[in-house]
C-alpha cells in the first residue's frame, strides 16, 4: 500500500450560539474546522481533522510511502520541518496527517483504532465544555442542562475576567450538576487561557476556593512559564492544567521538570502520535491526561490504550457540518464503535453546499488581547473584555 496523495477541505462547528473565552467571542458560533484527506493506491481514504497550513511541504515526507509506518512517518514529518520550526500551526498539519495515516492503518486491518492500538474498554469518561463565557445565566443554565441529561457529572466553564462573577456562574453550573447527581458533588473545573499573571492567578482561585471546591484551573499564566505555573500549583488548593497548546515533547519536558503541571493537556489537533508520547511521558511522571478539543475522536481512540487517561472534554454534543462519527455520548461517557479506522465520514458535498462560513475579521478567542495579563480592574462581559470594566478586579485583595 502507498500513500498516493492528499486533498483539504474546511467545515464549520455550528453551535447557534456564541462560543469564546477570556481572549474573545464568536458571536455567531460558526468555527471552522479544516479537514485533511490521505489517499492511497489501495482505496482507502485517512481522515484527520485539523489545520493544513505548509501542507505540500509535510506532505513530502509521506508522499509514495505505506502509510501503515505511521510511527517513523510521523518522525520524518518533524525531521521535515525542523528548520523553520514544527511549532503552531504546522505541527496541526502534522498531527492531522497523522491522524489520517493511524485511520488508514486501521481500517486496512478492518478494525476500530481504539482496538488496534490494544484499547479494552471504549468507554472514556467525558466532562462538559461550553466555551460559555458570552452566555448569560440563562443560557448557561440550559446549556448544562442539556450535559446532565447526558450524565455528565463534571464541567468546566471558561472565566478569569471577574472573580465575583466566575463565582456566580461556576454556582449555577454546579447547581445543575449538583441536582441532576441527585446531590453528590460534582466536578468544577475554570478556563482562563493564559489571561493572568501568577499573582492574579492565586489571588483569583484563593478567593473561588473560599466557597467552591475547583478540581482544577486550566492555564492560569502562559503555556510556557513553568516557573510561574508551579508557584500557582503551590497557592492554590486546585490542580493546575495545561498543555493542549504546547507542541512537542520538548515543550513539555521543563513543565514536568518543575512540576508545573498536575493534569496533562493535549489538544486533539496535534495527531494520536503525539498524544501517545504525551501520555507516556506524563504516566512516567504519575500524572494523569485529558484531551482537548471539540472533535477528539482520534485521541479517544488512543486513550483507550493507556494507562493514566482522566477524562476528555465533550464540547458541542453535535459533530461538524459534513461529520459523521461512529461514537456517542451516554452516562456521561464517550463511547466508541466498531466501524474499521477512526469511525469518521466526511460527506465533501453537504460540505461544499453549506454557505454559511466564520467572519474571519471576527474578534474571536483566537486573538490574544491587548491587555491580557495586565489589567488592574475586572473585565464585565466576554465579548469586548478591554472596554468594559467594574471595580471588583483579579488583582483584588483575597477576603478573609
Amino acid at each position: 500500500m502507498r500513500i498516493t496523495g492528499y486533498r483539504t477541505t474546511t467545515t464549520v462547528q455550528e453551535w447557534g450560539r456564541p462560543v469564546g473565552d477570556a481572549n474573545g467571542v464568536f458571536a455567531d458560533g460558526v468555527v471552522s474546522v479544516p479537514i485533511v484527506l490521505v489517499d492511497t493506491d489501495e482505496g482507502i481514504t485517512g481522515v484527520g481533522l485539523g489545520p493544513h497550513v505548509n501542507i505540500d511541504a509535510v506532505f513530502a515526507a509521506i508522499e509514495g510511502e505505506d502509510p501503515r509506518g505511521v510511527t517513523a512517518l510521523y518522525d520524518r514529518m518533524l525531521r521535515q520541518t525542523f528548520k523553520a520550526g514544527h511549532a503552531g500551526a504546522v505541527f496541526g498539519t502534522i498531527g492531522a496527517l497523522d491522524t489520517a495515516l493511524w485511520d488508514i492503518k486501521a481500517q486496512a486491518v478492518g478494525e476500530p483504532l481504539w482496538r488496534l492500538l490494544g484499547g479494552r474498554d471504549r468507554r472514556l469518561p467525558a466532562y462538559a465544555s461550553g466555551l460559555d463565557i458570552g452566555l448569560s445565566d440563562d443560557e448557561l443554565v440550559s446549556v448544562y442542562q442539556v450535559y446532565a441529561q447526558h450524565g455528565l457529572r463534571a464541567a468546566k466553564i471558561k472565566g478569569g475576567l471577574d472573580i465575583e462573577r466566575d463565582r456566580h456562574r461556576l454556582t449555577l453550573v454546579r447547581d445543575v450538576l449538583t441536582e441532576a447527581g441527585h446531590g453528590s458533588r460534582p466536578g468544577l473545573m475554570l478556563d482562563v487561557n493564559e489571561a493572568w499573571t501568577r499573582k492574579q492567578a492565586v489571588r483569583h482561585v484563593c478567593e473561588l476556593e473560599r466557597t467552591l471546591d475547583l478540581t482544577w484551573i486550566e492555564e492560569p499564566v502562559r503555556r510556557w512559564d513553568a516557573e510561574g505555573l508551579a508557584a500557582v500549583g503551590r497557592g492554590v488548593r486546585a490542580s493546575v492544567a495545561t498543555g493542549e497548546n504546547l507542541t512537542g515533547l520538548e515543550q513539555f519536558r521543563p513543565l514536568l521538570a518543575a512540576g508545573a503541571v498536575d493534569i496533562v493537556q493535549t489538544a486533539a489537533v496535534w495527531g494520536v502520535s503525539h498524544f501517545l508520547r504525551v501520555a507516556a511521558l506524563a504516566h512516567a511522571h504519575d500524572l494523569p491526561v485529558s484531551p482537548i478539543g471539540n472533535t477528539p475522536v482520534g485521541l479517544l481512540h488512543a486513550a483507550t490504550s493507556v494507562p493514566n487517561h482522566m477524562a476528555s472534554e465533550l464540547q458541542d454534543l453535535r459533530p461538524p457540518v459534513g461529520v459523521s462519527l461512529d461514537l456517542h455520548v451516554e452516562d456521561g461517557a464517550f463511547v466508541l464503535g466498531d466501524a474499521p479506522g477512526l469511525g469518521v465520514t466526511i460527506d465533501e458535498r453537504a460540505i461544499s453546499a453549506f454557505t454559511r462560513r466564520p467572519d474571519a475579521g471576527a474578534d474571536g478567542p483566537h486573538i490574544r488581547p491587548e491587555h491580557a495579563g495586565r489589567r488592574l480592574l475586572a473585565a464585565t462581559g466576554g465579548f469586548h473584555p478591554e472596554r468594559s470594566q467594574s471595580r471588583d478586579g483579579v488583582s483584588g485583595s483575597r477576603r478573609r
